[in-house]
Formats: C-alpha cells, sequence, structure tokens
C-alpha cells in the first residue's frame, strides 16, 4: 500500500496535481505526491541540426533517398530544467513520490513516533542522485548524509587529477548542500550495503546512537518501493506535450503526432522502468479512447545501459521487475501488462567502464554542443545520446519502424519522432578535467 499523506503535505500535492495539469487514472492519481519540481512541464525543443546532420548520414551511409525513408525529427526532453533545485535533474521525480513517505515515517515502528531527521544515500564520487537527496534533505530541512564509494566506477581511477575529481563537480555540491560527505575507500565495511531495501547497517546504527531518526534511500532511488511512479507519471506529461509541441514541427512533415521512440539512461532503472509502466497505462487508456480504432504502434522506449559490470540480462530481469513493481501501484496487472518484450536495452555504447569517459561518447557529446548548444554529460546522457545517433545514421531506427507499421498495414507516416530524456548530469563535468 502507497503511504498516506502526511498533514501539511496535502496541499502541496493537491496544488502539484493542479498546476500540472495531468489526468492521471485511478489509484494512480490517489498515490501521494509532493511537488519538487516548476510547476509546469519541464521543457521539450527540438535538435534541428544534430536532425539534420543525422538524416543527412542516414542516407548516405544507407543509400537511401529521402522519398523511400521517412524523415528523422530529433527533440530533446530536458529534466535538466525541470526543478529550481540544485543540479536538476531526473531524480526529483522520483524523490517527489518517496517525500510523503520521508514525512509520514515517523508513524512506523522502526521509528517509534519520531520523526525523520537525517536522509542516507550512496553512489559514485560524482553522483547526481546524492546531489539531489541532498538538496532535498535542504528543501526539507533535514539533515543528509552521502557515502560516496571509491570503488564504484573507473571515474576516479582514470582521472588524471585525483585530487580534483574528490572535491569538484558533485561532490563540491553536497558539501555546498551542507550534507555530510564520507568518502568510502575501497575494503572499509563500515558503509557495505548487504540488502539495498535495508541499507548500510552500521551507518544508520552509528547515526540512531547519536539521537538522529535516518531515512535510507536506495542508490538511484530505484530500489525504493516507490522508485519507479516519477516516470511512469512523466509518461503522462510526455504524452500531454506531445498534443502542442509537435503540431510545430520544425520539419513540417506528417508524422504521427507522438514521440515514437524515446531514448534514456539505464543505470539503477527505475528511470526507464518507471516509463515502460507509465506508458503501458497510457497505451492502455489511449486505445479506450480510440474505441480500438487503427493505432499506431506502441511507442518504444528504449534503454541504453551505462554500465558494463552485469550482463544485459541481468538487467533485462531487473528492469521487468521494477517496471511490474510500479505497473502493480498505477492500475495495471504487473504480469499480464508488462512483459519480457517491452523491455528493450542496448548495451553496445556502455564504454569499458562505468564512469569511463570513452572517445565516442566525447566525441557524440562535443558534436551535440557544437551543432545545437546543448551540454550533456559524460556518465549517463553522452553514452544515451552515442547511442541514438548510431540508432539515426545506421538507419535503425527506419529498419524497425518499417518492420513494425508494415506488420500493421499501416502507411503515409513520412515522419518519426525521437525523443532524448536529458536527464541532467552537467554538474559533474567540472571533476573531469579532460573534456
Amino acid at each position: 500500500m502507497p503511504p498516506q499523506l502526511p498533514a501539511g503535505g496535502a496541499a502541496a500535492a493537491a496544488a502539484a496535481t493542479a498546476s500540472d495539469r495531468l489526468t492521471l487514472p485511478a489509484p494512480f492519481s490517489q498515490i501521494p505526491f509532493y511537488p519538487l519540481r516548476y510547476p509546469h512541464p519541464s521543457p521539450i525543443h527540438p535538435l534541428p541540426h544534430l536532425t539534420s546532420s543525422l538524416n543527412r548520414n542516414k542516407s548516405e551511409r544507407n543509400s537511401v533517398s529521402s522519398q523511400d525513408s521517412p524523415r528523422i525529427t530529433l527533440w530533446a526532453k530536458r529534466e535538466d530544467h525541470s526543478s529550481p533545485l540544485a543540479a536538476s535533474g531526473n531524480k526529483y521525480r522520483k524523490l517527489e513520490y518517496i517525500v510523503p513517505d520521508i514525512l509520514n515515517s515517523h508513524n512506523t515502528s522502526n521509528n517509534n513516533g519520531n520523526k525523520v531527521t537525517t536522509l542516507v544515500t550512496e553512489g559514485a564520487i560524482q553522483s547526481n542522485h546524492t546531489v539531489q537527496v541532498a538538496a532535498v534533505a535542504s528543501s526539507l530541512c533535514l539533515d543528509s548524509l552521502v557515502l560516496l564509494h571509491e570503488n564504484t566506477g573507473a571515474g576516479l581511477r582514470t582521472t588524471t587529477d585525483r585530487a580534483s575529481f574528490l572535491r569538484t563537480g558533485n561532490v563540491q555540491l553536497c558539501k555546498l548542500l551542507d550534507a555530510e560527505v564520507r568518502i568510502v575507500p575501497p575494503g572499509d565495511d563500515s558503509a557495505v550495503v548487504e540488502d539495498d531495501l535495508v541499507g548500510p547497517v552500521k551507518v544508520l546504527e552509528e547515526l540512531r546512537g547519536r539521537g538522529k531518526v535516518p531515512y535510507w534511500i536506495p542508490s538511484g532511488a530505484s530500489l525504493h518501493p516507490l522508485g519507479g511512479l516519477g516516470y511512469a507519471r512523466c509518461a503522462f506529461e510526455i504524452a500531454a506535450q506531445e498534443k502542442s509541441i509537435l503540431s510545430l514541427s520544425v520539419s513540417g512533415g506528417g508524422g504521427g503526432g507522438r514521440f515514437d521512440y524515446i531514448f534514456v539512461a539505464c543505470g539503477s532503472g527505475s528511470t526507464l522502468a518507471g516509463l515502460i509502466a507509465g506508458f503501458k497505462l497510457l497505451e492502455k487508456t489511449e486505445a479506450i479512447i480510440q474505441n480500438n480504432g487503427r493505432l499506431l504502434p506502441p511507442r518504444r522506449v528504449i534503454g541504453i545501459l551505462t554500465s558494463p559490470t552485469k550482463p544485459r540480462a541481468y538487467h533485462e530481469e531487473r528492469i521487468l521487475r521494477l517496471a511490474r513493481a510500479t505497473a502493480g501501484l498505477i492500475g495495471l496487472d504487473p504480469e499480464r501488462d508488462i512483459t519480457p518484450d517491452d523491455v528493450r536495452l542496448d548495451h553496445r555504447f556502455v564504454g569499458a567502464a562505468y564512469g569511463l569517459f570513452d572517445p565516442q561518447t566525447k566525441a557524440a557529446l562535443e558534436t551535440l554542443a557544437h551543432v545545437d548548444g546543448v551540454v550533456v554529460d559524460p556518465v549517463y546522457t553522452g553514452k544515451v545520446l552515442r547511442g541514438m545517433m548510431h540508432w539515426v545514421a545506421e538507419g535503425e531506427i527506419v529498419k524497425d519502424w518499417s518492420a513494425r507499421v508494415g506488420a500493421q498495414g499501416i502507411s503515409g507516416v513520412d515522419e518519426v519522432n525521437v525523443l532524448f530524456m536529458h536527464t541532467g548530469g552537467q554538474s559533474a563535468l567540472g571533476a573531469y578535467a579532460d573534456i
């Protein structure tokens, strides 16, 4: 059962629901929600120069004329412009559904009627998630403690300026936000997380011994029971934006009036899983509205893996599990409505290690900055950008789209709209001295 909204949070939740004008079906609409973002959707805008360049490359590489294949138009969903809080990015959407539970946790037996005083989380040295948790703690007048693991990823190991990597970027922001920052060296068992749902037992016991009441948020907020709800909600936001934005398409094409492909990073997993569940619920709603008439193929959400530490099958199972958990909360049948076919992961762009800024990702990052003036990060969105560019330039989207619309006997769709989920992370750029 989702937590009940605490006293003082009901007005905020009502204001949030009214301000973003989303119509969510029950029971999704009844889940407590605490606004951390602006009272309007994060913007979506076209990437005109990257679009032109990649469409040209697609035709040249595949010897296909513009008359023979649909034009692909690229757009960016700017989650890095979604909140007034520090280092805006995708974690704030997740935390909007977790905050009511934080404020309600004094009612649980674990806290013996005492209100939470301290948010505790963990991540790699340049974790974006930890900054956003620290910012939320500040906004709620709570303390925060972040555990930054030296042995997570290759960023620290491969940097040419170790001292700078340990003090700049997101580390600097966490400290500015008054978080207690602990750098955890390899072999230090004091902050070991044996169970993601339980957290680092020794650290939490230490805080309780100091009179604190800690609340554990797993890395990336993905394994929190409510972690997928934010991006299930985002699916409805994207659908609402489609109606006005795509009628103003810069290319003037006759697309289906929606975003057909959505590319997003897959790290801890609940951003992707939430989108999968949210779009599945949305598609069921759309099918009812359109009376089961001729529909385009479902929107395809493609996750770009950002770490090679686990095989793709491991991530596929994890995403399926997270998507089904979210589906059960928002009114879907987890087993029937969410299937393995809904989980689309591409592992070709992970590079040699998590957090390692490889030359191909650097080239993609520089390309977007040079042609459209948009900056992405080296760990997540840079790899998503690289993957999306590959799918367009190599004709993989056209091939996939043609097969799907052909199977449904649909013709006359001459534009495919592709959405790049910019989930933030630029605050870590300062630590990557080689950029």
